[in-house]
């Protein structure tokens, strides 16, 4: 004994119209079909559900337990049906992003608006971490997904690159390197170095070996985030490194940027994603997203910073 969908339909339009023409029209169907409909549906229970006059139409006993109950199946079966458009169609979703404290306070706010702009039903909610703690944001199902750099040891998480850039030196405007045509790792070593605590010094001291004979940058002192370091440097205590997307705010701390060379080191960022675990469609959207925004923004900065020829 199973009804069908389409046969409960057509018995509830019928209980709530009380009439077949009436409700025929309400399903888009002939007033046969749905005859057809109620027939097949009283033969499947073995019982009657509609009284038959030629002046109206009743619901029997069992009509009349049974409408309420297909009725409120099919209001939650259409809502729940009308959740999942709406979330297809990007007008319904949470995105939660987990990613370091430096990035959250420069590159995702920006592709986050851009992104509300486009979308402004979806949510992205944004938790601001030590680079460490993205990964297990990500693991754990606090995040949908996280951004940062590679880490040892590896995560088992899937894995795309964002973005590689190389990394450039912040320090005070009017700082004698600016008027250096180049700034080299070996004009960088003779000043105070600030850097971060972490994996960020040691791969950054192990690309730095594998390239020079001598290791020329001995870091005067380590903080924990960027953000300090870059006050650290406002305030004329030495020098930092850091990826271009903090340019804006290296400026607002009254700092410039160059990029340094010999050796050029990059980073790479990633997205993370956890394994056999799909994502809603507001994720994927924003991942998407975000894919392009990071490829358009740094793209049109490449460009201004070619010198012209």
């Amino acid at each position: 004994m199973n009804p069908t969908l389409r046969q409960m339909r057509a018995f509830v339009a019928v209980a709530k119209t009380g009439h077949f023409t009436l409700a025929a029209e309400y399903l888009h169907i002939t007033q046969s079909a749905l005859s057809g409909l109620i027939k097949e549906l009283e033969q499947t229970l073995g019982a009657r559900v509609v009284d038959r006059s030629t002046r109206k139409i009743g619901l029997t006993d069992i009509g009349r337990e049974l409408y309420p109950l297909f009725s409120q199946m099919i209001d939650d079966l259409d809502g729940a049906l009308a959740n999942v458009a709406d979330h297809t169609r990007l007008k319904k979703g949470i995105v939660r992003i987990a990613a370091p404290q430096l990035m959250s306070c420069t590159l995702l706010p920006e592709a986050m608006a851009a992104y509300r702009a486009l979308h402004p039903d979806i949510q992205v909610r944004l938790a601001d971490t030590a680079v460490e703690s993205v990964i297990a944001r990500v693991l754990s199902g606090e995040a949908d997904f996280g951004i940062g750099p590679e880490r040892d040891p590896a995560p088992t998480l899937h894995v795309r690159t964002l973005f590689e850039m190389p990394f450039a030196l912040v320090f005070p405007k009017g700082h004698e390197l600016e008027a250096q045509a180049r700034v080299t790792w070996h004009d960088v070593s003779r000043y105070p170095f600030i850097s971060l605590q972490g994996q960020f010094t040691e791969r950054l001291l192990d690309d730095m070996h594998a390239s020079l004979r001598e290791v020329p940058v001995k870091p005067a002192g380590e903080v924990t985030f960027m953000t300090t370091a870059l006050a650290m440097v406002g305030a004329g205590l030495g020098l930092t490194v850091c990826l271009p997307y903090a340019e804006r705010l290296a400026t607002s701390y009254g700092l410039a940027m160059r990029p340094i060379e010999e050796p050029q080191l990059t980073r790479r960022f990633f997205v993370y994603t956890r394994p056999g675990r799909s994502l809603s469609p507001a994720a994927e959207s924003f991942i998407d997203f975000l894919f392009d925004h990071v490829g358009r923004t740094y793209a049109e900065a490449a460009v201004r910073d070619t010198p012209p020829r």
